[in-house]
């Protein structure tokens, strides 16, 4: 024994000094690290980064450089995961795209070089500037190249001639000039090149003749000369060409004849001489012709009579002679024809009457003679015809009169004689006309007083004005303000005193862009409507328009505020500023605009309240003022617009109630007050608006009952009423709105009964009352409404059996009644039309047999039962279905096999039949769904193997087949599903060998084939899976040895290898994964020393026992002695030996010191050694990273039994106690309510369900460490957040610790979670429940996400790709008509999170669809929370920033929200 100890001790002091020397030497000999690809590029991104003069959005591009970074640490902050970052398996970035990214800098210092695999390069729309760095040709695998919307200037560099694989470039809308590069000519895969709206000069270069596979060439809107090359005709893909508005010079060369593929040709706005070729007859695919505004010659040829295509042929502004060719009358398919300012002879042809789409005839200015043709009168859809400044002769001809479509009528300055005919009076829509300068006698036509829309009428020569000039001048000088004119080339005055007639007709202002002027020549009309113009108005002098009765400066970037004196226009009928930036206060000055009769200043961020002044414009027919930033009430004044029949102020921060004094207004047709902040009770008076077609107040605060009046608007076609805080019942009076086609209003507290009388509405379309109180029965008398597409009556309380009379709605294509309470069978003849599109009954207590009906439903395209006691054999119940998307009948008594014919269903993405009783084998056709993405058939008892046809499922991401009979080994053939993420095999009988093929599913996160009987050794090549994040093989019979090759899986988190036959040594290769968690390798015969890693050496003993002679630092195994040593380290002995020899009075310590150490550890092993085999005798817990049993005890213990005095919080699925566990650590302990009803659980759905939320990882989102399931309990354990929810920490006195700079970063951490759940997690997470109540808050006031999962884990009809969730106040808008949850739902929540944070207090819904703009900082001062002083000039751009984010992610449309 003696000699034993002593052997035992040497051995000791021998491993001790042998770990000094290793020490030593490694101290010694590290050498640094080579620098990898990963790292090089992420050095390049942050370089540039830093050098940049504005990237407040890039956020995530950081690098942690704090060594004790945790793992989870290390990957958020990876490359891959920044902003606008996309890498490849290797880690490599092959994708920036930063486009709208509000960035401010230079591309010079990105270093280019470093991105070898970079295949997109997208910086459009931002506010870089500087020239285009000549290295950016070292992209060499570059396909996509957007350098549009900037402010680069300089040349174009000759390096972008090595983007040999480019086949997109963008550089539209810069500054860039010098000439185009001849080296664009060696891109001989461009596709598409834009360059358009720059300063290029220079000529068009020959080599553009190379790039043979181009469809899109624009270069419009530069400065490019000389003249067009014939080499063009050689791009025989072109589809588009755009070369306008340049100074090109030359002829159309014959050439582009070759274009046969050509839609678009515009050649107009350049100095282009000759004739028009004959050639272009060739181009029979041409749309759109527009060679105006320069100075062609010779006559119009024949040959544009074959492009039977074109609806376009402007060719105006030239000087082009001969007469009109007969073969124009063979466009039938012309809309526009414009041959106006020519030298064109001879007589209008009659041929012109075959063109019955024209809309638009010009040919005015020229010296056409004969008289106007009858054939005119054909042309029923003309709007606009102006044959004026010619030399007509003739009558008019009185089959004019069948132009009833016809607003303008200029035959003015000709010599028409005769009378003015009768029939001139049916042209009932004429605005505009002109008559004047002829020999016309007789009398004037009486019936001309029926023309009441006519705003203009000349028939005598004016007297002269002298107040043109004034309005030119007034023109031009607004012109010069702006900052962008393009459009207004025409808007000059010739000082030339050798000018000819034709030339100073041309430049008369009434000639002008956008202008009309009456007879006198007096400007009436403005019409600049997407004229691209930037500027001001401050600078256009209203008062020298005294006869104008049209502004419309619609769809600009015109901003500044809307200038005061805008009020001189006082004859002005027609005012548009909509859709620009104008911000400021409406001014009180539009209240003299008297004879207005229409007002859209819509789109812009005007703030300030509507002022009273707006009650003066007693003519006003039309106002909108809705998408701005309007605070205030609505004033009463409106009410004394009687003649108003749109009110539109919709989308503003618009508070108070709605004025009683609206119900005056007894012509309103269309009222819409929806989403602002509207409180109060809908006033009764509005059933005095009898005309009412449509009513908006959707999305407000509205609370109160529906008042019974509403249900005297018969004329109310559309009612939305959803997203507010109305309460009471559904009035029995709706039912006498008997035109309704539309009424919302679901997303309320409504209660009591749907009632009968909604059986009236036989008009109605679409009825949306989900997510109310609703209880009762589902009335018969909905199956009077024959006409109704959509009835979603989803989330209420509804009861009783579904009416057959629902079989009665044969044009149904969306039926929604998930949610409910509702029992009995699903009614015989549902869809025996076949129109229904989308059918959700899920989570109701349905029973009996799923409807033959519903085989024959070809329509279906989205199938949600799930969770329901419905039977029947699938075999036999479901048909051919070729629009199916989606399907899920889990958790219901399903039986018999799977049909074949499910393999017709060529558009399904997605089949859920998991939780059946479902038998038989997996067809083979499944192996024809080629778009399949998600196919879950667990707990089922399928047999036979598994298809090797299912490898054609190219599009698979999840295939789950877990619990069930199968049998046979892998097929091979899964090497092809290389999208798979997630695939489930667990549970079966499966056999044979591991296939080595899985490493072709290089997407993997989670692979589980645990529980089957696998032979053989683990193929090593799972160790390619560089994305795998959990794998279990366990409960197999896997021999040999684990592969060295596991440590290359950085991304591993959970690894359970336990029950198998194992052996060898534990490769110490798994020291290399940080982000290893949990382990289980128990039950094996492994030994030797476990990894030196915090998830080996924090396991608990039943993960590590039963094997040969594992030793290590970890509870209950024994300390590795130098059996264990690696022979490598053996054979340093002689260092040892030198060592020992120099250090030995320090190890005579050391040795008592591990002496002492040894026995201690010996002891308390044998003592847990005890303690584990007590409790492994029953664990009916399973708590991550802890002992289930003793954490249930300790918590029991520590809250007295959940003692009500240890609550601190209560939410709608549980209750959430405070615990402090015997070892000193806090945790939240949520203990859930029991289901309604009495519903069971699925226990293993809910066990899976917590393992993969336990698997998240990330800062901000708070730590589920595990559960407790059991009959009488059933609780979470979190993470313990000792500040609690940000909600109650923003509503007290702590939130002035919140300063600016923290809400910055709470709103960070925020958006780093959820940028986390969307694009990290595969499939991504939805949380579906943003709100100041589901945020908490740690001690140093860092953001977490909470609660997310939980709604999910208690109701699993509930899944990631919809369903209708969330905290009103906070659910985007599109919710109330989709049900279908998005991330986009997500970023909308953040949104009004945010503004929650700096605001201090619920914001509400704040304006949608709005960007931040230079007005906008008077009132983000004003809404910043008070009770802080305000930011510091430091903090202030980050404020901003943030407020500028909030914005986009709160516009209505999801479509037009920022990604996390």
């Amino acid at each position: 024994m003696a000699q034993r100890k002593k052997s035992s001790l040497s051995l000791l002091v021998l491993s001790f000094a042998l770990l000094q020397l290793l020490l030593f030497l490694n101290v010694r000999a590290v050498a640094p690290a080579p620098v990898t690809q990963e790292a090089t590029e992420a050095q390049a991104l942050l370089a540039w980064k830093a050098s940049l003069e504005n990237h407040s959005l890039l956020n995530s591009w950081s690098l942690l450089n704090n060594s004790n970074a945790t793992s989870t640490e290390s990957k958020r902050n990876s490359t891959c995961n920044w902003l606008g970052i996309t890498c490849n398996v290797a880690g490599r970035v092959t994708r920036i795209k930063l486009s709208n990214a509000s960035l401010r800098g230079k591309l010079d210092n990105l270093g280019f070089s470093s991105f070898s695999e970079l295949t997109i390069l997208d910086v459009s729309n931002n506010a870089l500037y500087g020239t285009i760095p000549a290295h950016i040709g070292t992209l060499t695998k570059l396909n996509i190249l957007d350098l549009s919307v900037n402010q680069f200037f300089g040349y174009l560099p000759l390096s972008l001639g090595n983007l040999t694989k480019l086949t997109t470039m963008y550089i539209y809308e810069n500054f860039i000039y010098g000439s185009i590069p001849q080296e664009i000519g060696h891109l001989k895969n461009l596709v598409d090149l834009e360059l358009s709206t720059n300063l290029l000069a220079g000529t068009i270069p020959l080599t553009l003749g190379n790039l043979t596979k181009l469809t899109t060439l624009y270069i419009h809107r530069n400065n490019i000369s000389g003249s067009i090359p014939q080499k063009i005709g050689y791009l025989k893909n072109l589809i588009e060409l755009t070369i306008s508005f340049n100074l090109l010079t030359g002829t159309i060369p014959p050439t582009l004849g070759n274009l046969t593929k050509l839609t678009t040709l515009y050649n107009n706005d350049n100095k282009i001489s000759g004739s028009i070729p004959h050639e272009i007859g060739y181009l029979k695919n041409l749309i759109d012709l527009q060679l105006s505004t320069n100075l062609l010659t010779g006559t119009i040829p024949p040959t544009p009579g074959n492009l039977t295509k074109l609806t376009a042929l402007h060719i105006f502004e030239n000087n082009i002679s001969g007469s009109i060719p007969q073969e124009i009358g063979y466009l039938k398919n012309l809309i526009y024809l414009q041959l106006s300012t020519n030298l064109l002879t001879g007589t209008i042809p009659p041929t012109l009457g075959n063109l019955t789409k024209l809309s638009v005839l010009h040919i005015y200015e020229n010296k056409i003679s004969g008289s106007i043709p009858q054939e005119i009168g054909y042309l029923k859809n003309l709007i606009d015809l102006q044959l004026s400044t010619n030399l007509l002769t003739g009558t008019i001809p009185p089959i004019l009169g069948n132009l009833t479509k016809l607003t303008t009528l200029y035959i003015h300055r000709n010599n028409i004689s005769g009378s003015i005919p009768q029939e001139i009076v049916y042209l009932k829509n004429l605005i505009d006309l002109g008559m004047s300068f002829n020999l016309l006698t007789g009398s004037i036509p009486s019936t001309l007083g029926n023309l009441t829309k006519l705003g203009s009428l000349y028939i005598v020569a004016p007297a002269p004005v002298t107040q043109e000039a004034t309005e030119a001048q007034a023109l031009l000088a607004w012109k010069a303000s702006l900052e962008n004119h393009s459009l207004l080339n025409s808007w000059s005055l010739l000082n030339n005193s050798n000018a000819t007639s034709t030339e100073s007709k041309r430049n008369s202002t009434c000639n002008w862009l956008g202008i009309t002027c009456n007879v006198a020549g007096r400007v009436t009309r403005i019409k600049l409507s997407n004229a691209s113009l930037r500027g001001k108005l401050d600078n256009l002098g209203f008062s020298s328009f005294s006869e104008l009765t049209i502004l419309d400066v619609s769809n600009n970037a015109l901003y500044g505020t809307i200038p005061a004196h805008i009020g001189t226009l006082t004859k002005l009928n027609i005012l548009d500023l909509s859709v620009n930036q104008f911000f400021g206060y409406l001014p009180l000055s539009l209240g003299n605009l008297t004879k207005l009769t229409t007002m859209y200043i819509y789109e812009n961020f005007i703030y300030g309240s509507i002022p009273q002044e707006i009650g003066h414009l007693k003519n006003l027919v039309d106002l909108e003022l809705s998408t701005n930033l309007l605070a205030g009430t609505i004033p009463p004044t409106p009410g004394n617009l009687t003649k108003l029949t749109a009110l539109h102020i919709f989308e503003n921060n618009i508070s108070g109630s709605i004025p009683q004094e609206i119900g005056y207004l007894k012509n309103l047709i269309n009222l819409q007050l929806s989403t602002n902040l509207l409180t109060g009770t809908i006033p009764p008076t509005l059933g005095n608006l009898t005309k009412l077609s449509v009513l908006h107040i959707y999305e407000n605060k509205i609370s109160g009952s529906i008042p019974q009046e509403i249900g005297y608007l018969k004329n109310l076609i559309d009612l939305q009423l959803s997203t507010n805080l109305l309460t009471g019942t559904i009035p029995p009076t709706l039912g006498n709105l008997t035109k309704l086609t539309t009424m919302y209003i679901n997303e309320n507290n409504i209660s009591g009964s749907i009632p009968q009388e909604i059986g009236n509405l036989k008009n109605l379309i679409d009825l949306e009352i989900s997510s109310n109180l609703l209880t009762g029965p589902i009335p018969s008398t909905i199956g009077n409404l024959k006409n109704l597409t959509i009835l979603s009556i989803g989330d209420n309380k509804l009861y009783g059996s579904i009416p057959s009379q629902i079989t009665n709605l044969t044009h149904l294509t969306q039926l929604f009644l998930g949610v409910n309470n509702l029992s009995g069978h699903l009614p015989k003849r549902l869809c025996h039309e076949g129109s229904l599109t989308k059918f959700t009954a899920y989570s109701n207590h349905l029973t009996g047999p799923i409807p033959k009906s519903l085989q024959n439903c070809t329509t279906l395209i989205r199938v949600r039962l799930e969770n329901n006691q419905l039977t029947g054999n699938t075999s036999k119940v479901f048909g051919y279905y070729p629009n199916l998307i989606y399907m899920d009948l889990s958790y219901n008594d399903l039986y018999g096999e799977l049909s074949p014919k499910w393999g017709e269903c060529q558009s399904l993405q997605k089949l859920q039949l998991s939780g059946n009783k479902i038998t038989g084998k997996i067809p083979p056709e499944f192996g024809k769904l080629s778009q399949l993405q998600v196919i879950s058939f667990s707990s089922n008892k399928l047999a036979g193997e598994i298809p090797k046809e299912m490898g054609r499922l190219s599009a698979l991401y999840s295939l789950s087949l877990n619990d069930n009979e199968l049998s046979g080994s892998i097929p091979l053939e899964i090497r092809m599903l290389s999208n798979l993420n997630v695939f489930d095999l667990s549970m079966n009988n499966l056999s044979g060998h591991i296939p080595k093929e899985l490493m072709s599913c290089f997407k993997l996160l989670s692979l589980n084939l645990s529980r089957n009987n696998f032979t053989g050794s683990i193929p090593f090549q799972i160790g390619t899976l560089a994305y795998l994040g959990n794998l279990d093989l366990s409960h197999n019979s896997l021999s040999k040895e684990i592969p060295s090759q596991f440590g290359n899986l950085k991304m591993l988190e959970n690894l359970n290898l336990s029950h198998n036959m194992l052996s060898g040594h534990i490769p110490s290769s798994f020291e290399e994964i940080s982000s290893l968690t949990s382990i289980d390798i128990s039950n094996n015969n492994l030994e030797g020393p476990i990894p030196k890693n915090k998830a080996f050496q924090h396991a608990p003993f039943e993960a590590l026992s039963h094997n040969k002679g594992l030793c290590g630092n970890a509870s209950g195994l024994q300390p590795c002695n130098s059996t264990f040593i690696d022979k490598g380290h053996l054979k340093k002995v002689s260092k040892v030996v030198i060592i020992i020899t120099l250090s030995i009075s320090g190890l005579i310590f050391l040795l008592l010191a591990c002496i002492m150490i040894f026995f201690f550890l010996k002891r308390k092993a044998r003592h847990t050694a005890i303690e584990l085999q007590e409790m492994s005798k029953g664990n009916a817990f399973s708590i991550w990273e802890f002992d289930g049993r003793i954490v249930y005890d300790d918590i029991i213990q520590a809250t007295e039994n959940f003692d009500s005095k240890y609550c601190i919080g209560v939410g709608g699925y549980g209750s959430v106690y405070k615990a402090e566990l015997s070892t000193s650590q806090v945790v939240a302990v949520k203990r859930l309510h029991p289901l309604e009803g009495g519903s069971t659980r699925d226990q293993k759905s809910f066990n899976n369900e917590i393992k993969a939320l336990t698997e998240i990882r990330h800062r901000n989102i708070v730590k589920l460490y595990g559960f407790c399931s059991h009959e009488q309990c059933m609780f979470l354990i979190y993470e313990y957040m000792e500040r609690g929810k940000l909600a109650g920490i923003l509503s007290c006195e702590g939130a002035l610790e919140l300063d600016w700079i923290k809400r910055v970063n709470v709103v960070k951490g925020v958006a780093s979670a959820l940028s986390y759940m969307h694009h990290d997690c595969s499939p991504p997470i939805v949380h579906r429940d943003i709100s100041s109540n589901n945020i908490l808050l740690d001690s140093k006031l860092e953001a977490c996400i909470s609660d997310f999962g939980t709604s999910r884990l208690l109701k699993p009809d509930s899944s990631n790709w919809s369903s209708l969730a969330g905290t009103y106040g906070y659910v985007a808008p599109e919710l109330a008509y989709t049900m279908e949850v998005t991330e986009q739902c997500d970023v909308y929540s953040f949104g009004v999170l945010t503004f929650e944070v700096l605001m201090g207090k619920h914001p509400g819904d704040l304006i949608h669809t709005l960007h931040f703009s230079t007005g906008q900082n008077i009132l983000l001062k004003d809404v910043l929370d008070q009770r802080l002083s305000p930011p510091s000039a430091q903090t202030a751009d980050e404020v901003i920033s943030v407020a500028v984010v909030a914005l986009a992610c709160i516009r209505a449309n999801p479509q037009s929200r920022p990604n996390m």
